[in-house]
C-alpha cells in the first residue's frame, strides 16, 4: 500500500525543516527528553566549598544538581524546579532551613519532595525539630558522603548497594 502525503500549506522550506525535525533522530531526542530518568537534587547551603564538593559527588553518581545559597532562593528554586530531593542546611541567610522545610511540606504541591537536613546542629532537640517540620532525614556535619548517598538512594527508591 502506498501512502500519499497530504498537501501541506507550509512553504517547501518550512515543510523541509518540519520533516527534518520529525525524523527518527528528532523523535529519538524527544523520547529521550520524555524518558530522562536523571534525578535532580537541590542543594541549599551557604558554604560554597561544601556545596561544590557535594555537587561533584552527586554528579559523579549520576544526579543533576541545582544550587541555592540562602533559604529564600532555595524555597523559590524548589517551587520553580520541583526537584526530586532536597539537601537542606539549617543555618542559612534570609530564611532558616526549618522554615524552608515547613513551608514546602505544608504545600501539597511540594510535600512529597524528600528533604534531608544536613547540618552542624547536633543536639537531639534540633533533630526533633527537623523531623517535626517534615524532614525525611537528618544528617549532621561533618558527614560521610557514602551515608548521604545511601540516604538519597533510599528516599528516591533506588537500589542501595
Amino acid at each position: 500500500m502506498i501512502v500519499h502525503p497530504h498537501p501541506s500549506p507550509l512553504p517547501s522550506r518550512e515543510r523541509g525543516n518540519w520533516i527534518e525535525s520529525m525524523s527518527i533522530f528528532g523523535w529519538a531526542k524527544e523520547i529521550e527528553k520524555e524518558l530522562d530518568m536523571t534525578k535532580r537534587i537541590l542543594v541549599i547551603d551557604d558554604e560554597p566549598e561544601l556545596v561544590k564538593a557535594i555537587q561533584i559527588r552527586l554528579e559523579q553518581a549520576g544526579y543533576e544538581t541545582l544550587i541555592a545559597d540562602d533559604g529564600l532562593e532555595g524555597l523559590d528554586k524548589a517551587r520553580k524546579e520541583k526537584p526530586d530531593l532536597i539537601l537542606l542546611d539549617l543555618m542559612l541567610p534570609k530564611m532558616d532551613g526549618y522554615k524552608v522545610c515547613a513551608l514546602l511540606k505544608r504545600d501539597k504541591k511540594y510535600s512529597k519532595i524528600p528533604v534531608i537536613m544536613l547540618t552542624a546542629r547536633t543536639l537531639e532537640r534540633h533533630q526533633k525539630q527537623g523531623i517535626e517540620v517534615g524532614a525525611d532525614a537528618y544528617i549532621t556535619k561533618p558527614f560521610q558522603y557514602e551515608v548521604v548517598l545511601a540516604k538519597i538512594k533510599e528516599l528516591l527508591g533506588e537500589q542501595v548497594i
